[in-house]
């Protein structure tokens, strides 16, 4: 992977999903996720971005609704995108606060066993932090 792995980040991202698949309301895990760094995959063939831009990188789910996927660590990654080699390490709440109007959802660990997916609203709504 180009960017060093975060096992810190990724070990208190993926306790905060674990709290929040228990209880889908505790404030504490959200505001831990949403302070955290999460992996935003980038595609062999993207180019190289700019420092202040991400592209997102936008699957299909089964029911054909757009999903962007991310990640707590290289691992989560690669159990589900093994291909993947390069990747952007991206604040959650930062992310969030510029995520787009339109119906996009977000999910976190996707193939993991607590897996979280957003909508586009629930994205603002609770993961957006104020970038500082």
């Amino acid at each position: 992977m180009d960017t060093p792995a975060h096992d810190e980040t990724g070990s208190t991202a993926q306790r905060a999903l674990a709290a929040l698949s228990e209880n889908t309301e505790d404030t504490d895990a959200l505001d831990t996720l949403a302070h955290s760094d999460v992996l935003v995959p980038v595609p062999e063939d993207a180019p190289e971005e700019d420092a202040d831009t991400v592209a997102l990188p936008v699957l299909e789910q089964q029911g054909g609704d757009p999903v962007v996927p991310v990640f707590t660590s290289e691992p989560e990654m690669a159990h589900l995108l093994p291909f993947i080699q390069r990747y952007r390490l991206v604040p959650l709440g930062a992310l969030a606060a510029q995520w787009p109007s339109d119906d996009l959802s977000l999910t976190i660990d996707a193939a993991g066993s607590h897996a979280l997916t957003l909508t586009s609203e629930g994205v603002r709504t609770l993961l957006a932090r104020p970038q500082g």
